[in-house]
């Protein structure tokens, strides 16, 4: 099954890397290796909650008007 990832630079150093469908999140210095953590973050999440996802996360982008 595959799963959203989600990755910010973080303004410290690194990336930070979150997934929507579960909530997990984590970091890493570098792009693979915050993938790398968030899948074993997701995984042990889905081990402990093993119907706690039961459909994708729907991403999409909006825009906001400048006052």
């Amino acid at each position: 099954m595959s799963y959203t990832a989600i990755l910010l630079k973080d303004p410290d150093g690194g990336y930070v890397a979150q997934n929507p469908e579960t909530g997990t999140s984590t970091q890493g210095e570098t792009i693979d290796e915050a993938l790398a953590n968030l899948r074993e973050a997701t995984e042990l999440y889905l081990e402990e909650f093993p119907a706690a996802v039961t459909s994708p996360a729907l991403m999409t982008t909006f825009e906001l008007s400048h006052a």
